[in-house]
């Protein structure tokens, strides 16, 4: 991973181990040159199916049930190990903005 990496073969007994694009660790997906955005795309895309969720299958739209349903089940797809991927680019940083402001009614 990164900049500047040989890209050394390894093999595990007899087979060689082919190397990947990106790297999942702890959830997070990092690709070789150390991006994040596409972690960022793939959080901004579970949290905006949680939400589908929740719209679809709650039927009140009043706050005192929305926004724990929301804290609790859209929250933590935008917050898992955000301090190791935090966004970097400013289109990230929209991207997740955009979800959190996406009408809930």
């Amino acid at each position: 991973m990164g900049r500047g990496n040989p890209k050394h073969d390894y093999r595990v007994g007899r087979e060689w181990i082919e190397s990947s694009p990106e790297e999942k660790d702890l959830g997070v997906l990092i690709d070789e040159k150390l991006n994040k955005s596409r972690q960022c795309a793939l959080a901004a895309q579970k949290a905006n199916h949680v939400l589908g969720c929740i719209k679809r299958g709650v039927t009140s739209r009043s706050r005192e049930v929305i926004l724990p349903l929301y804290s609790a089940l859209m929250r933590p797809h935008l917050e898992y190990c955000v301090q190791l991927w935090g966004p970097q680019y400013r289109r990230d940083m929209e991207l997740l903005e955009r979800v959190q402001r996406r009408p809930r009614s």
